[in-house]
């Protein structure tokens, strides 16, 4: 298998363009106070799910998933303050949060089913 066979990535990437998509758009203040912020924990779920997939080891494999797991959840904070504060419609709004919660369940279950290397 390869990384871009991986279905957490593939949906890490998709959130990351979307993401960069309504970032690009922010002014130069929204960017430095908050966007910059955002695009880096989204950007940073994808990056630690390729890092651990080229990991050995389960254990060092899910240090990055967890990794990933704590960026997603940045990421869903300042999308909240991005939304509070009118920076984003509700529309892009609801489209990303529902993504990247779809992508939290889905990573809690490869971390899970990586756990199980262990006994294998």
């Amino acid at each position: 298998m390869e990384l871009n066979d991986l279905e957490i990535y593939k949906i890490a990437k998709e959130i990351s363009s979307d993401s960069w998509n309504v970032y690009k758009e922010f002014d130069w203040q929204t960017k430095k106070i908050i966007g910059d912020q955002f695009i880096t924990a989204v950007d940073s779920v994808g990056a630690n799910i390729a890092e651990g997939f080229g990991r050995f080891h389960y254990l060092d494999r899910n240090k990055f998933n967890y990794n990933a797991r704590g960026s997603l959840i940045e990421s869903l904070h300042w999308l909240n303050l991005l939304y509070e504060r009118n920076k984003i419609s509700v529309d892009v709004y609801n489209n990303l949060n529902q993504n990247l919660k779809k992508l939290s369940i889905k990573l809690n279950n490869y971390i899970t089913s990586t756990k199980t290397l262990k006994t294998t």
